[in-house]
């Protein structure tokens, strides 16, 4: 007798049923043993990332089966907002995805519309051959596959802030994402996504969002700005990322023993 799959419970219902933001962190090097060590980190999620990370079907679908069963929450990121590329993460047994640069509401109902089957969406059946359906040993998939699916929707522009109230309320949007970079960047700001400016605007996007009833995420590296993010309400937030915490702390060794006098007395607690 073929064994039963419960998929778990996804990105929204955890959402509802916490009373607290959710942290999480990036996952960028496209290494299954790295996420499945960010994965026993306590954190509540994990974002995959393909669209700056180098990852294929191939590694996306190691890292997810590296990170299941621990107690954290896979999201995964695709390049670009193509129902091809979404009908093959959902294939995988991807059941939330970040959907980047989604400017406008066409946009968004294209992001849902990709993420169902028909009559409600266009995403292909292809279910026995997938691992989302655990090649049909996962009963009723085709009927209650959507109720399982969670879009986030990243805004990370100026049109798409002009836009914000028309996303938000698209039906089967989940959540909505800031993205302060590429928001700071379009705003003429590069790279100054600390900018009071562009905090200014997240913050008002934070309260847009969750005045129209939709959960509102963010990404904020840096402490003093994920700080002011919690306290503007925000419901999940992105705090790190692997190669970031990766690039910094091999640096910190090199300051510590890199010197022209020889390796520093300072002790590292580990």
């Amino acid at each position: 007798m073929p064994v039963r799959v419960d998929p778990g419970a996804g990105f929204t219902s955890a959402l509802a049923q916490t009373s607290r933001p959710l942290a999480g962190m990036w996952a960028c090097s496209g290494s299954p043993l790295v996420a499945e060590i960010c994965a026993g980190s306590g954190l509540d999620w994990l974002l995959i990332d393909a669209e700056h990370s180098p990852n294929g079907l191939e590694s996306l679908l190691a890292q997810l089966q590296a990170v299941h069963g621990y107690p954290i929450l896979p999201v995964v990121r695709p390049p670009v907002l193509d129902p091809v590329i979404v009908k093959q993460y959902l294939d995988l047994g991807v059941t939330t995805l970040l959907i980047p640069m989604v400017d406008t509401v066409e946009s968004a109902r294209l992001a849902v519309s990709s993420a169902h089957y028909p009559p409600r969406g266009i995403r292909g059946v292809g279910s026995a051959l997938a691992r989302a359906s655990r090649w049909n040993r996962t009963e009723g998939y085709l009927q209650n596959a959507g109720d399982g699916i969670s879009i986030i929707v990243q805004i990370e522009s100026v049109e798409a802030v002009a836009n914000l109230e028309e996303i938000t309320l698209v039906d089967g949007v989940s959540a909505v994402f800031i993205g302060p970079s590429d928001l700071a960047a379009s705003m003429g700001l590069l790279g100054q996504q600390d900018h009071p400016d562009v905090v200014a605007v997240v913050e008002r996007c934070i309260a847009t969002v969750k005045r129209l009833g939709k959960p509102a995420g963010v990404n904020a590296f840096a402490e003093p700005l994920a700080r002011c993010y919690l306290a503007a309400g925000v419901d999940f937030i992105l705090v790190g990322a692997d190669v970031a915490m990766l690039a910094r702390g091999s640096e910190q060794l090199a300051a510590i023993y890199i010197t022209e006098d020889g390796p520093e007395d300072k002790r590292a607690s580990y």
